[in-house]
């Protein structure tokens, strides 16, 4: 993988060496993987998850326009469920993953952050000293470093959090999840995917529209979504260069024992990862490894009309295009189909298999299919569920 000047290291972990047997890395999104992340930490495993570097939008946006860095939305994410699944730092995780007020002044919004970055809320205050002292900390320098007129609409603390860590550290973002892994005594691993801090994503339609940015093709809607993607592309500063990998994950996914894609939405957070220049080099490398892609349950802006077979046929495609053709598909764990006829939850249909069986017999890849909806929220994954179906395809 390309070198970067980032060279923050994991966090020594205190599992016993026959948990941290099966090593599982998982590229995804922010929150679709969130219950198989949970599940996974309640399993013999160690996982890494390895998350975008192109959020575009909500609170991301306005910490990437005032300090020219890489979104730290699904790092914060990802990390809180990490915390959450191995049982630890629960305070923390309920304020990192506090949102201030969308539709305040500037005024009440502001007062609203100095009430949390002045340490008043009760659950900081009930924080292990050491812990709540390092949160000030980088919540006081972020402040500092603010200009006036940052706009704090919808601000995740979490967000604020990780970007003074940010700051304190050199701008970089390995050595600031590493200290707030260690603070937090979280095992897991979170890392983005490039440390470079001006990657966008842009994708071109069926019917000619570029969008420009990762939020816009989240949000495709109307005549642009029944168009579909065509492309996508990752680019990084305005001479468009090229995206390269964050060095720190080789190792992760050169020792893994599986490498899964997935679940999430399929163009702007499981496909873009092949983008990054060295990923699909590594994945490939590592021959002994399955690797697996997770098909989503329903249909999401992006991929509606798609089917699990088809968006499988795109990460097959690219996986073999990134790889000079040594990173294959071993297997693909599909949602059982129940009903002969659209059926949708919310705006969104389930997403239907389309010629599946006959992808898997003609690429050699094992099909798993079972009843991986969660009983309790329609349309997402039973984490349980997954997390055992993925530990059995290791074995």
């Amino acid at each position: 993988m390309t070198a970067d000047r980032d060279q923050g290291q994991p966090a020594p972990s205190a599992r016993s060496a026959d948990t941290a047997d099966r090593k599982v890395v998982l590229f995804s999104g922010g929150s679709a993987c969130r219950t198989i992340n949970i599940a996974l930490c309640k399993q013999p495993a160690k996982l890494t998850r390895i998350v975008p570097a192109w959020d575009s939008g909500g609170s991301s946006k306005a910490l990437r326009e005032t300090f020219d860095m890489l979104p730290v939305g699904d790092i914060r994410q990802a990390l809180m469920t990490m915390a959450h699944g191995e049982g630890r730092a629960g305070e923390v995780v309920k304020i990192c993953n506090a949102r201030l007020s969308d539709e305040l002044d500037a005024g009440s919004l502001r007062a609203e952050f100095d009430y949390f970055a002045g340490g008043a809320h009760p659950l900081l205050q009930s924080m292990p000293i050491e812990v709540r002292d390092a949160m000030l900390g980088y919540l006081g320098l972020f402040r500092s470093s603010l200009p006036a007129d940052f706009d704090f609409r919808n601000g995740s603390i979490g967000n604020f959090v990780l970007t003074g860590a940010y700051l304190a550290h050199g701008r970089a973002i390995n050595r600031a999840i590493a200290v707030f892994r260690n603070l937090c005594g979280i095992e897991g691993d979170v890392w983005p995917a490039s440390v470079q801090e001006d990657v966008q994503l842009s994708a071109t339609l069926r019917n000619g529209k570029r969008l420009s940015r990762q939020h816009l093709v989240t949000r495709l809607d109307g005549e642009d979504a029944k168009a579909g993607i065509a492309q996508i592309e990752l680019t990084a500063g305005a001479g468009h260069a090229r995206v390269t990998a964050n060095s720190i994950i080789s190792n992760a996914v050169a020792q893994a024992q599986i490498i899964v894609l997935g679940p999430g939405s399929f163009y702007t957070s499981i496909l873009p990862h092949l983008l990054v220049e060295g990923v699909g080099w590594a994945i490939g490398a590592n021959s002994e490894a399955p690797k697996v892609f997770i098909g989503n349950i329903l249909e999401c802006a992006e991929t509606r009309g798609a089917t699990v077979a088809s968006l499988a046929e795109t990460l097959i495609r690219e996986m073999k295009a990134r790889s000079g053709g040594k990173a294959k598909l071993t297997h693909i764990l599909a949602n059982r189909e129940l009903f002969p006829f659209e059926k949708t939850v919310g705006k969104f249909a389930y997403l239907k298999h389309g010629a599946l069986g006959q992808l898997c017999r003609a690429e050699g890849i094992q099909l798993v299919e079972g009843d991986f909806e969660d009983a309790w929220t329609r349309g997402q994954h039973d984490g349980e569920a997954v997390a055992l179906a993925l530990l059995d395809i290791v074995g």
